[in-house]
């Protein structure tokens, strides 16, 4: 009976270790993640970190990564074979699109390249482009249209990639989208066209060029 019960203390208490460690584990890779401390993520990951993890608020490392500007350790993930690129969060947005929203046109480049899906499946969703056109770089857009982004895709709610231009992006991504053949007649389910997401951006001398167009 003694010999039982030490084999369940033993059992138990290397139980806890593991437990202990495994926790440990996951909140040295999170840190390391997010202060771009490379080393600590590639050693966690040879120990067997999963690299598809997810963090407390259920964001991935590669997403995180490039949200917080952590490029040695974007380095390092996107390098990782068992690093699903276009994994996504629980409101359906991926690293591609983080990396399209920030205007980090080399890492955009970078996980295409790697395989990473340019448009969702579902006819009507969120897209990298999209997010590329609500961001800072005109770069972006352009590159992600070469590499074949649906230049009128319509998000959930019919929203296209210049409407997110025209009120939350650069003019010069607008230019862009209308010169490579964006729609500026195109209405969401709210019936608002790119010049109305101009104009609720205070954005009048552009609301009135895209309503011309749309004529």
């Amino acid at each position: 009976m003694f010999r039982k019960y030490f084999r369940f203390i033993v059992y138990l208490l290397l139980a806890i270790g593991i437990s202990s460690a495994r926790a440990g584990s996951y909140e040295d890779f999170f840190k390391a993640v997010t202060v771009d401390d490379a080393r600590t993520v590639a050693a966690l990951l040879g120990r067997g970190f999963d690299p598809n993890s997810r963090d407390e608020q259920g964001q991935m490392p590669l997403y995180l990564s490039l949200r917080e500007g952590s490029f040695k350790v974007s380095a390092v993930l996107l390098a990782h074979a068992q690093t699903r690129i276009d994994q996504a969060n629980a409101v359906g947005e991926t690293a591609l699109m983080m990396a399209a929203l920030k205007g980090h046109t080399t890492w955009v480049q970078q996980l295409l390249d790697r395989g990473a899906r340019l448009d969702p499946a579902e006819p009507k969703a969120w897209t990298a482009l999209h997010y590329a056109a609500s961001g800072p770089e005109p770069g972006t857009v352009q590159l992600l249209l070469a590499r074949g982004a649906r230049i009128d895709a319509a998000s959930p709610n019919g929203s296209t990639p210049l409407m997110m231009a025209s009120r939350y992006g650069h003019e010069d991504a607008v230019q862009l989208l209308l010169k490579q053949g964006a729609d500026p007649r195109r209405r969401n389910d709210l019936k608002l066209s790119a010049a109305d997401f101009a104009r609720q951006a205070g954005r009048q001398a552009l609301a009135e060029r895209l309503e011309q167009l749309a004529r």
